[in-house]
């Protein structure tokens, strides 16, 4: 099997995260993000969207990074990560596409526009959209904080893709303009998710990594 990912790329951090607590052995080939590579014809062949990641295992090229998630712990023996257990595994994939709609979506685009743009790709962002997810952030970080009082995973008593998928976007949390203050259960959740081993193993050295092929 082999990922294409970017470095620091939150999507890209999600399935890294996923491989290392799975300890199984894929081929990682890193995209410049400042060289266009996901622009490239050869990467629109794998992906139409000039997205990142990308796993291609024999004739399947698989995007959209919470799918690969589900894929490689399926292809694996974990039993925990995604159990096989109906209701449990419905509720997981109701966090992911939750996160990736709604959370994400909104804690995504004000990280590009108040971050992104500004410190790695010298454009200003756009503070039309920065105010708007701002607001639709304060909504659904309402939602989680509610949902992860009194727990320490998103669904059940173990660490789950749902966790890998939620806290993607970490990285900038201290970084988007966004009072984090009312959200005491979210905050401990990220907290220690940021801690956990296999997370940790997926972050840049350095935010000026971010983009970047890392030197062999």
């Amino acid at each position: 099997m082999k990922l294409y990912a970017i470095v620091g790329s939150p999507n890209s951090r999600k399935v890294l995260a996923v491989i290392h607590h799975l300890g199984i052995d894929v081929n990682i080939e890193y995209l410049d993000l400042s060289e266009g590579d996901c622009h490239k014809p050869e990467y629109r062949a794998l992906n139409p969207n000039e997205m990142v990641p990308v796993l291609v295992d024999g004739d399947l090229k698989l995007w959209e990074s919470n799918a690969i998630t589900q894929y490689l712990v399926d292809s694996s023996m974990d039993q925990t990560l995604f159990p096989r257990d109906l209701k449990q595994r419905a509720d997981i994939v109701r966090w992911q596409f939750w996160e990736l709609a709604h959370f994400n979506n909104a804690f995504g685009t004000l990280s590009f526009e108040s971050v992104a743009k500004p410190n790695f790709m010298q454009i200003q962002g756009d503070q039309e959209l920065i105010n708007r997810s701002a607001d639709q952030l304060s909504k659904f970080a309402s939602v989680l904080n509610e949902q992860m009082q009194g727990r320490a995973y998103v669904v059940g008593d173990t660490m789950t893709i749902a966790d890998y998928s939620m806290i993607n976007a970490e990285f900038f949390k201290e970084m988007v303009p966004f009072d984090w203050s009312p959200y005491p259960h979210l905050n401990d959740y990220f907290d220690r998710m940021r801690q956990s081993q296999h997370w940790l193993a997926t972050a840049p050295n350095d935010s000026g990594d971010i983009g970047k092929i890392p030197s062999a």
